[in-house]
This record gives structure tokens, sequence and C-alpha cells, in this order.
């Protein structure tokens, strides 16, 4: 008997909602991040994307003679992040057992990315063209770091999952699983090139606060990194890094507040240091 015309995609709309994965990938930790996400793909999917993806990184910026160049910027970036790690626990425990690593890329470019897995890389443009102090680093980089742990990548790949199997519903029929696979496929490209939303962006900056705080640094140095970042960019639109990011002035706003939230924390880590 032949399936009535509803009932296709009834079916693949069920089929979907079998495969969604709603949940949050982290504790709420001291600034209150509980949203609930769509993760269709798989965490280990994604791990392995982002493995490859920064292999292929590290090979064209070792390549082109741009990977590490400064041993000093290194090590100081390296050490920040260390410490930065020993906080994750926080808000996974299971991130205490990534394989972090940090490298940084010589280029005029004012960016950082953390890849899922714990995979960094910052620019030495960022560092030097705002002479960031090790507090503004910290922002930078716990900024990055929550991205990863909260897995917006495999949030933003779902995202683009749903939205081609609700715009064409006979791609169930097709072989959901074909389809699936060729979003994989493309998770590396989506990484680098999908921008964060607004929302992710916002739980950045709330944990990375937090995460700098519960290091030592100073929480509040996220709202001179971004004075910074404004007077760099002129008024114009942002650098690729925070273009996704509410005006300057609501973020600022955030900024002070999620820092005032955890100014005791980072109160209580000078005290013990």
């Amino acid at each position: 008997m032949k399936p009535r015309k509803w009932q296709k995609p009834f079916a693949a709309f069920s089929l979907l909602a079998a495969l969604t994965g709603c949940g949050s990938t982290t504790s709420q930790g001291q600034v209150g991040v509980e949203r609930q996400q769509l993760l269709l793909v798989g965490s280990e999917q994604v791990d392995q994307m982002a493995a490859r993806a920064y292999q292929d990184v590290l090979k064209d910026a070792a390549k082109n003679k741009v990977l590490n160049k400064d041993a000093v910027v290194v090590k100081r970036v390296r050490g920040i992040t260390n410490r930065l790690v020993k906080g994750v626990g926080v808000f996974r425990a299971d991130a205490l057992k990534w394989k972090w690593q940090i490298n940084v890329i010589d280029s005029e470019q004012l960016n950082a990315w953390c890849m899922q897995g714990g995979r960094m890389a910052i620019y030495s443009g960022l560092i030097e063209q705002l002479k960031l102090s090790d507090d503004e680093i910290a922002a930078v980089l716990g900024h990055e770091m929550a991205h990863a742990l909260r897995e917006h990548s495999r949030e933003r790949i779902s995202q683009s999952l749903a939205t081609q199997v609700g715009l064409n519903v006979g791609a169930a029929f097709l072989g959901l699983g074909a389809l699936a696979t060729d979003m994989v496929g493309m998770g590396a490209q989506l990484m680098l090139t999908l921008p964060n939303s607004r929302v992710a962006e916002r739980e950045a900056d709330r944990i990375g606060v937090e995460l700098a705080a519960r290091a030592g640094y100073d929480p509040r140095a996220a709202v001179s990194l971004w004075a910074k970042m404004s007077r760099k960019s002129g008024g114009k639109r942002p650098p690729e890094w925070l273009s996704t990011h509410p005006s300057p002035e609501q973020r600022t706003q955030d900024l002070k507040r999620y820092a005032e939230q955890v100014l005791p924390l980072y109160e209580q880590r000078k005290r013990q240091s």
C-alpha cells in the first residue's frame, strides 16, 4: 500500500526528532549558563573533524614559516593557557582530560580561536597591535575556550543539518544518514566559517570571565580588551573574531556585569597565590 501524502513529511520530521539530542554540554558554574542545545551530530565526530582541521592549519602555518616564530610569546601564551585549563572542570569534568594545546600564528589578523577538544590558536597581530596584558590575553583565551566547552561548533553543524532536513523532508527517504555524512564531511569548513550566534557569544563571554577569574586573572580585563578592539576598528565593523557580538555599548555593560559577578573568585585566587 502506498503511503499517503501526509505520511512522508510526518515520517521525516519524526525521524529527525528521534535523532535530535537536546541538552546542555556544561554545568552552570558561577555565571549560570544553562541553555539547552540542539546536538544532532555526535561529539566524537566533531572532535575528529577538529583534529584533522587543526593539523591542516598547523601544517599550512609551518609551511609558510609563520608558526610559533617568537619563543617568548609562545611561552607566555602557553603559561596563561595552562592556568586557565585548571578551571575548566567547573563547567565539565571531562575537559580536564582534553589534550589542550595552543600555538601562535604570526599574522596581522586580530584573531584567536579554539576548536573542539581544546585545539587553540592566537594570532600575533592581536597581541602586538593591541598591546595586550596577560589579563587581556586571558580574557581572549577564556572566551575562546568557552566556545569549545559549550561545543558551539557541534551546535552550529547540528543546526545546519537540521536546516537541510527541514528544507528537504524527502531527504529522510533518500537516506538521512547520507545527508548527515555530507554535513560531517563539510564539518571542518563549517567550524572555521560559520559565525557563532549572539547567544553563543554571550555564553562565551560569561564562561570566559569566570575561567579568567578562577585562574587569577582580573576578569575586568575583558572590558578593557573590548575597548581596545572598538578603538582599533574605528567604529567600523569589528574584526571577524567579534563580528557577531551585540553593540559595543551593550557588550560593555554585559561584560562589566559578568566581571563583577565573578570578581570574588578572582580576589580569592589572588589571596591564595
